[in-house]
């Protein structure tokens, strides 16, 4: 009798995508970059990798599977590998796994799903190979990959300094209800920066005298209403200049009685606050049926960080 060979190890991590309730910009430094105070709130649209052993000197592999799979990388430029790698490069290992990665959260639309897969992977790679990293260590090699990498790990709601990176948990009671819009062709968020610097950068305000305050209460009340109504973005000027039809998603919106709307990030993801889960549905359908949109997610925040299933 022969003996069916058994399963290689794997560990399944999820993570959550994100929106900026509120984004501010400050004026391009010397080193290229733009010093930013962000409020991120983590949303329960996920992304899930799943680490599956292989054997040594195998290196890294990437699958992909869900809504627009097909615009995902499967090489070195995919940051789910870059985490693997980075990863295996600290500890002093050979970089050794077959990532899978189940897209829930909408591609290049300014949400951090390459962001959530890098975290899930940093995750689950760090238990497929007991490595036994603290969060704190796992948080300083995510922010090596990208500014929205450490919220992902961090989930729920938080304000992040410099580049988005340093971050601090913020008090979030009650559930909020978004609607987002997308588009098939996405906008380069350096494109974006460059187009923020012409219109007002040189203007910009130091981000250090940014005033959140009704945002930050309004989130600690649970007020959706509050929310919806302290909701910012500097980069949405330049959203707009470069893509000019998400001015009538924002207006769809907004006519169907959203608490806030506004451009998510770098866009060109439209994202509007609801006062329910049915209300969120019926801006999605009005999106759809006025063409304002290439696809439509509903969901609710806040989402917790990654985690092992």
């Amino acid at each position: 009798m022969t003996l069916a060979a058994a399963p290689s190890p794997s560990v399944r991590v999820r993570a959550p995508g994100k929106v900026n309730l509120s984004l501010r910009v400050g004026p391009v430094e010397e080193d290229g970059y733009h010093p930013l105070v962000t409020v991120f709130q983590a949303v329960a649209l996920v992304e899930e990798v799943t680490a599956t052993e292989v054997a040594d000197g195998a290196g890294i592999s990437v699958t992909v599977e869900g809504p627009q799979a097909d615009r995902v990388p499967l090489d070195a430029t995919n940051l789910a590998w870059r985490a693997a790698e980075l990863l295996a490069e600290h500890v002093g290992i050979s970089p050794d796994v077959a990532l899978h990665l189940a897209k829930g959260v909408p591609v290049a639309g300014g949400m951090a799903g390459g962001s959530a897969d890098a975290a899930a992977t940093l995750v689950a790679c760090d238990a497929l190979w007991g490595t036994g990293l603290s969060r704190g260590e796992l948080s300083t090699l995510a922010a090596v990959l990208g500014s929205d990498v450490p919220f992902a790990l961090l989930g729920h709601t938080a304000v992040g300094t410099g580049r988005g990176h340093l971050l601090t948990p913020a008090m979030s009671r009650g559930e909020f209800h978004w609607a987002f819009a997308t588009r098939d062709e996405g906008l380069s968020t350096p494109a974006v920066y460059r187009r923020f610097d012409e219109l007002c950068g040189p203007t910009a305000p130091p981000v250090d005298v940014v005033d959140d305050n009704a945002l930050m209460q309004a989130l600690r009340a649970g007020d959706p209403s509050a929310l919806g109504a302290a909701l910012h973005n500097d980069l949405e000027p330049a959203a707009l200049d470069l893509r000019p039809e998400l001015e009538r998603t924002l207006e769809i919106a907004r006519n169907g009685g959203a608490l806030g709307a506004m451009v998510s990030g770098s866009g060109p993801t439209v994202a509007a606050l609801a006062r329910s889960r049915q209300h969120a549905l019926a801006i999605a359908a009005t999106w759809t049926a006025e063409d304002a949109a290439d696809s439509v997610w509903c969901t609710t925040a806040p989402a917790a960080g990654a985690r092992v299933l």
